[in-house]
């Protein structure tokens, strides 16, 4: 089975609908799936949900996606880097489920896992915790929190072989690993595209039964989300 397609747009074809739930890997601007959030971008497909740890910054990452409202609802966990997400928001254009970033992982880890839900203590006695179950175990109070599920995971990682192998570099290696087991679909993209064989197994992150399809990405940009600096001293 061949898995390997030549550009994002292929390796979407035939996966994208409207009202669909997307997974969308990375953190801030580290380790996104560039190139396939553009092919969903130019696919024109909405209504979409997207999972994600947040939402990209105004031009880059999720952004675009909705400038051109493409996106209905987000289930994130940071949002603060995004000026069109805020204004959407507030005025009443989308709908967020937001989460305790911890939440939101283990979320998609138990989607992935096949557990429907879990307790944490996390979000006890907020407003995180209204509508949901909660339960009390060894005198401490828990919340229910469901796993979570998609029709379509795309990540990134650094190095994949053509059977869907993946490896990710240092930081990012964040959201992308269990959302690669979460999505009904899996599509990665890497920077560099190996023949089976050439990747150390005990490196390997991402097994590539979890992985439909993969393509190599022609170019990254890797912005920095917000840049500190400090004057230098002699």
């Amino acid at each position: 089975m061949n898995k390997v397609y030549s550009n994002a747009s292929a390796a979407l074809e035939g996966l994208l609908f409207d009202g669909m739930t997307i997974m969308s890997g990375g953190f801030g601007l580290c380790g996104i799936p560039e190139n396939l959030i553009t092919a969903v971008r130019d696919s024109g497909v909405k209504n979409l949900t997207v999972i994600s740890n947040n939402c990209g910054v105004d031009d880059f990452g999720m952004g675009p996606l909705l400038y051109s409202k493409q996106i209905k609802k987000m289930v994130s966990s940071y949002v603060g880097e995004n000026g069109e997400f805020e204004r959407q928001f507030l005025g009443g254009e989308l709908e967020l489920e937001f989460n305790p970033q911890g939440t939101l992982a283990e979320r998609i880890r138990a989607g992935g896992a096949g557990i429907p839900a879990f307790y944490t203590k996390t979000g006890y006695g907020t407003v995180i915790a209204e509508g949901k179950e909660t339960k009390e175990f060894d005198g401490e109070w828990y919340v229910m929190e469901r796993g979570l599920k998609a029709d379509l995971s795309i990540v990134k990682a650094w190095k994949g072989d053509k059977a869907g192998n993946l490896v990710y570099h240092e930081t990012a290696r964040n959201f992308n690993p269990m959302m690669a087991t979460a999505g009904r679909v899996c599509v990665a993209e890497v920077e560099e595209l190996c023949e089976l064989g050439e990747l150390d197994p005990d490196s390997v992150h991402t097994p590539a039964i979890y992985v439909d399809r993969i393509l190599e990405g022609p170019r990254y940009e890797k912005r920095i989300e917000r840049l500190t600096t400090r004057p230098r001293t002699n």
